[in-house]
């Protein structure tokens, strides 16, 4: 049985499947963050935002991530999705689910997820605003 579902796409993330993943019969909870574009950084007015990966790289460390996820927390099945180009305010670069016997494994997973993954993984953004454009550090 597959524990891991590790994607980075240009395509449009998908909530339902990234949950239907993880769902399972002998699991109580499910746990889920979407991360979206929000529409101001530090007071600036972002317009969009461009998202730059080192695919191989990214997806071996996202990998990593949920491995030490399974190993960490007792939980069934995680699903870590990312993704990558240009993103308008309101759309979702990344979904993570993690489903568990018990909430609160799901719930720690999922937080330990995405800060690491904001720490670790080679997921690079540029910020646009109206007055220009600034990148952010892979790891802030």
């Amino acid at each position: 049985m597959q524990r891991t579902s590790i994607k980075i796409t240009s395509e449009k993330l998908n909530l339902q499947e990234c949950y239907s993943f993880v769902e399972d019969d002998s699991c109580g909870g499910i746990s889920v963050f979407v991360g979206t574009v929000r529409n101001d950084t530090q007071g600036k007015e972002v317009k969009q935002l461009d998202f730059s990966t080192y695919k191989p790289m990214a997806i071996k460390e996202m990998q990593k991530i949920a491995n030490l996820a399974l190993e960490k927390f007792d939980i069934k099945k995680i699903a870590i999705h990312h993704a990558e180009g240009m993103l308008q305010i309101r759309d979702v670069p990344v979904i993570i689910t993690v489903s568990s016997k018990h909430r609160k494994a799901a719930f720690e997973a999922c937080e330990f997820a995405i800060d690491t993954l904001k720490q670790t993984v080679p997921i690079w953004k540029k910020e646009y605003f109206s007055d220009g454009e600034v990148w952010v550090n892979a790891h802030p």
